[in-house]
């Protein structure tokens, strides 16, 4: 059985809506997390499906586990990861369950398929600058990492790799699965034939004649604690850490003067770039009363 889990918050109904009709007629079990302050219905149409509200906001991580628990208990071999903006072809979990099917009889041990992602705001396909391809072979190019939306998880290796990081709550939450997965040995993949649009960020900006992802100001937050907390650890691939770390500067300038709600930002980044150097975890509410 395929299951799929989708996560809102705040949604915009007619995206989800749009999301829902499609991913009900692909699989056997649709569970909406709702993080939303408020109860949201969806029955007007899916007549069938698993609802768990969280109104506290558990994170993407806690979501995402909330999920994944339901489905295991259903009996699902495969569970598809669902941002509630995201738009996704009428085939999609056939494809990707097929492809992680078929993938058994290769060595590569893969365990995550996503599809190419078609950023909606660039309207272009999503390309990594610095990311390597593992391997490639017929449908498949194996990657380090691949985004949460559209991931489908054989879930009969959760016992091994183990849920999704609540500590982390939202940003950076996906690629860590992947790469503690790949540190044991197992293998995640990109369809190279499926593709999904899907919306990356908020926004977009431009500085320099170089276009950039802008994200709400609490996201901030997350985005620079998360990244000095994941680069501590060992698994975490080492373009990542340089990556991130180099550019934290140039987006610390570019939030602090070229975007609305400069202040707000200031404060979000500095409490993340100060959570992260102390090491603490979870929501920015626990933190920051």
């Amino acid at each position: 059985m395929i299951g799929a889990i989708v996560v809102v918050y705040k949604p915009d109904l007619s995206l989800t809506e749009r999301l829902l009709a499609r991913v009900c007629n692909q699989t056997d079990i649709v569970v909406i997390v709702d993080n939303s302050p408020n109860v949201n219905d969806f029955h007007s149409v899916i007549d069938n499906y698993e609802y768990l509200h969280f109104p506290e906001n558990v994170g993407i991580a806690g979501a995402h586990n909330e999920g994944l628990k339901r489905l295991l208990s259903k009996g699902c071999e495969y569970g598809l990861l669902l941002d509630q903006d995201s738009h996704i072809p009428s085939d999609m979990a056939f494809s990707l369950s097929s492809l992680l099917l078929a993938s058994k009889s290769l060595n590569h041990n893969i365990i995550a398929i996503g599809p190419r992602i078609h950023c909606e705001f660039t309207d272009k396909k999503v390309r990594s600058l610095i990311q390597r391809e593992v391997f490639e072979y017929e449908d498949l190019v194996g990657v380090t990492q691949i985004i949460a939306s559209g991931m489908m998880i054989d879930l009969g290796v959760l016992d091994t790799v183990g849920l999704k990081d609540e500590s982390l709550f939202i940003d950076g939450v996906d690629h860590e699965w992947c790469w503690r997965a790949r540190r044991l040995n197992f293998s995640i993949a990109r369809a190279k034939k499926v593709e999904m649009v899907h919306r990356l960020g908020d926004s977009r900006a431009k500085f320099a004649g170089i276009t950039y992802k802008v994200g709400s100001p609490i996201r901030l937050y997350y985005q620079f604690r998360n990244i000095l907390l994941l680069s501590r650890r060992n698994y975490v691939p080492l373009y990542w850490k340089v990556r991130c770390l180099c550019f934290m500067p140039l987006r610390m300038f570019l939030n602090a003067t070229m975007q609305d709600n400069r202040l707000k930002r200031i404060k979000f980044m500095y409490r993340g770039v100060i959570d992260g150097l102390k090491g603490c975890t979870g929501s920015y509410q626990k933190n920051w009363h």
